[in-house]
Order: C-alpha cells, then sequence, then structure tokens
C-alpha cells in the first residue's frame, strides 16, 4: 500500500509517486502534507533531502491548472536549488503537464523572457526575478501558492531585502509556504509579516548519530593537502564530499587531487551554469567520486549515498558545520566526518564546539604520511590572506580541548 493514500491526493499525483518509488512519507512530508492541502500557510523546519520539495509539490501540482497563468512562484538562494526543484516538480507532474521553468542569474535572460508568459510554475533566485519584475517580463498577479525554500540561507547571502520586494509584488490572498533548516528569529519576524496564522512543523535531522562518527587530525598546514590525498588513496568509501571555504581553495584542492590521480571535480559560485549543472550529474549518478565544494553551491543539493564528508577547512559559520556533516549517514546507512585541522582552522573549530556541546569528534592519530608537491601553491599563497580563522594573526595554536571531554 502506498502511504500517501492517506493525503487525499489525486489519482495522477499518486502514480507520479509511485513512479519514484516512493511509499513512505518522510516525516516532514507527513507533517506538513495535509496542511498544505487545505491551502494554510506553513513554515516547516527540515534539513536538506528531507523531502520538502514533494511535500510543497503536492500542493502545486494538485491546485495549478495548464494554461492559467504563473500560479505558484517558488524562491531559492541558489540556480543548482532552482534547478533541482525544476526537476523534481517536472516529475511530480509528469501526468499534467504543467509548464515548469527555471530562472536565475549567470545566463541569458532572453529566453527567460520569451517562455515566462507560458508559465504555469516558476522558480527562480530572488536576484534574476526582481529583474524580470523591474522589467515587467513576468507576471505575479495571478501567484497563488509562494514558497521560500532554504529561507535560512537566503538570509545569509543577503537576499531578504529582495525577497520582500517579491513577496509584496505577490497578491495578498495568496498560500505562503517557508522551509528552513533552521527557524531563526529572523524567519519568524518574516512569517509575523507576510504570512496568515502559520502552522510550525517540524522534522528531525535525518542523520543518525548512531551511525555517524566524526574525527579529527591534528596537521601541519604544509601536510593538509598531502594527508587528504592518503586518506582518499586508502579508505574504502563510497562518495565524498570535500568542503572548502573559498572557490580558489576548491581549485586548488581539485587541482592537487587530480594531479594524484584522484577522480575529483569542483563547484563553487565561480563556474558556469551549465559547468554547474554537468558536475551535479557525473557526481550524483556516480561517475565521479569526489565532489570538492564551497557550502554556497552545495547548499540545498539533495544528494545521496554520500559516505564520507572532509572538512579540508572549517567552516567560519558553525551552522555550516551542521549542514555539512547533514550529507551524510542518512536513510539507515553509516557515515563518517573528517576534521583536517591546521592552526588556522582552531578558531573556527572552537566556535563549532561552543555551539554544539554534545558532538563527539574524536582526536585520531596522524598516519605516516608521505609528502606530495603540490600543484598551484605560488598562486594560492598569492591570493591574499587566509580567511578560515582570523587573518589579523593568522591563526593561533590550538589550546585545549583535545580529548572527547566537553566543557
Amino acid at each position: 500500500m502506498n502511504l500517501f493514500e492517506k493525503f487525499g491526493l489525486s489519482h495522477e499525483l499518486m502514480n507520479a509517486i509511485g513512479h519514484l518509488g516512493i511509499e513512505r512519507p518522510t516525516q516532514i512530508q507527513e507533517e506538513s502534507i495535509p496542511h498544505i492541502m487545505k491551502e494554510k500557510d506553513v513554515i516547516g523546519e527540515s534539513a536538506t533531502g528531507s523531502g520538502k520539495t514533494l511535500a510543497f509539490g503536492c500542493g502545486i501540482i494538485e491546485h495549478a491548472v495548464h494554461g492559467n497563468g504563473l500560479q505558484a512562484l517558488i524562491l531559492a538562494p541558489t540556480r543548482e536549488l532552482a534547478e533541482q526543484v525544476k526537476g523534481e516538480l517536472q516529475k511530480l507532474s509528469k501526468h499534467k503537464r504543467l509548464s515548469i521553468m527555471a530562472i536565475y542569474g549567470g545566463v541569458s535572460i532572453n529566453p527567460q523572457i520569451e517562455k515566462l508568459p507560458k508559465a504555469d510554475v516558476v522558480v527562480g533566485t530572488p536576484g534574476r526575478l526582481l529583474d524580470h519584475l523591474e522589467r515587467r517580463t513576468i507576471d505575479l498577479s495571478k501567484v497563488k501558492l509562494l514558497v521560500l525554500d532554504e529561507a535560512d540561507r537566503m538570509f545569509d547571502m543577503g537576499f531578504m531585502e529582495d525577497v520582500e520586494r517579491i513577496i509584496r509584488a505577490c497578491p495578498r490572498n495568496r498560500q505562503t509556504l517557508c522551509f528552513s533548516a533552521t527557524i531563526s528569529d529572523r524567519i519568524k519576524a518574516l512569517a509575523n509579516r507576510y504570512m496568515k496564522e502559520p502552522i510550525s512543523v517540524n522534522a528531525e535531522n535525518q542523520v543518525d548519530p548512531s551511525k555517524l562518527k566524526q574525527i579529527y587530525y591534528d596537521v601541519s598546514k604544509n601536510m593538509k593537502l598531502s594527508l587528504l590525498v592518503h586518506l582518499l588513496e586508502n579508505e574504502k568509501r563510497g562518495l565524498v564530499m570535500v568542503f572548502c571555504n573559498s572557490r580558489k581553495t576548491v581549485d586548488f584542492v581539485v587541482k592537487n587531487l587530480k594531479a594524484n590521480r584522484i577522480n575529483a571535480i569542483a563547484i563553487h559560485g565561480g563556474l558556469t551554469q551549465n559547468k554547474r549543472t554537468r558536475t551535479i550529474d557525473l557526481f550524483n549518478g556516480g561517475r565521479v567520486g569526489v565532489l570538492v565544494c564551497t557550502d554556497v553551491a552545495a547548499r540545498g543539493l539533495h544528494i545521496d549515498n554520500v559516505s564520507h564528508v572532509y572538512n579540508y577547512e572549517i567552516p567560519r559559520d558553525s551552522k555550516d558545520y551542521v549542514h555539512r556533516i547533514g550529507r551524510t549517514a542518512r536513510a539507515g546507512e553509516e557515515g563518517k566526518i573528517i576534521n583536517l585541522l591546521c592552526d588556522r582552522d582552531y578558531d573556527n573549530y572552537t566556535r563549532v564546539l561552543e555551539s554544539y556541546r554534545n558532538f563527539d569528534i574524536k582526536n585520531v592519530e596522524k598516519p605516516h604520511v608521505k609528502r606530495i608537491t603540490a600543484v598551484g601553491v605560488r598562486e594560492l599563497t598569492q591570493r591574499g590572506p587566509y580567511r578560515g580563522g582570523d587573518s589579523r594573526r593568522g591563526g593561533r595554536p590550538f589550546r585545549g580541548r583535545r580529548s572527547n571531554s566537553r566543557r
């Protein structure tokens, strides 16, 4: 029995969900779909990969009618997430044949202008949507459903002023859904301004703590890359994500992994949209085993079967650490987080420990590692000060907290 039947979905939508091989709703779907189908405003706290696209997609597919103008608008923080959401909605609407398009910057605006008049559903990034609004090439007067996806990330990226302008351009008599990995005071304030008696739903993080192992290595800065290569060469693994704090470091790491015959690929905001889309397809399809990325580029992407997450650099924002580790240990599978700490990472690492005192991150003795000759060192060192820790002091030695104990 398909457990989605209890939501009273149409036969066509049920068939589309069944075709995707989904029989059991996730927690966020269980909690939110009944309210969404009743056209209630909903605030959902839900991590990436928890199934929220299908949750709000049910409301869109059931209520939108092909040829009636733009009826549903989804705001997303990144191009990749916009494309991903569009793809999922197209699969759900296979029997209804809605016109669904994604709009974002970094590509020509003219093809978007040509297609927008026929769109039933639009998924877009705030900047490009605002551009269309200013050009009067998008008509929001018939929008019945507005979705803010990854709202916390749009705050972090400085998009909320644009988002609010777009919200105000939509009809007041509409349904609004807001999904976010964390529900901050800023999001609550946004909801108070623009949502009608919203219902709050919460889905626990799908990461299984019992199957998640977190470790860290103390390593000198000039041996960090050598250690990463050694670990990737010697540990059995599935798909691997390696996080860096800047696109320049991503390029440096990928260049050196390839030089050492490790099949790696990069994704960050400096790549063209076609390149970024191709990269995700290669990684999701298992044709490349290691994805090196920044938080901005990777945020919101649903990638299955990640067995290992490497933090080549510790993020400056502790919340980004949580989003990174949430990429693995899903659906009953085991996952491993490996943190590579040199002196410049300790400020950021300490902030993580102070924010999440329940984390059990074990120190592991560094194995004997053969030093590799890095490619592109000159270019990296000439790119300005390191930004992982306090660049004014260049980082500091780690003092205390090297064991499992947490104060």
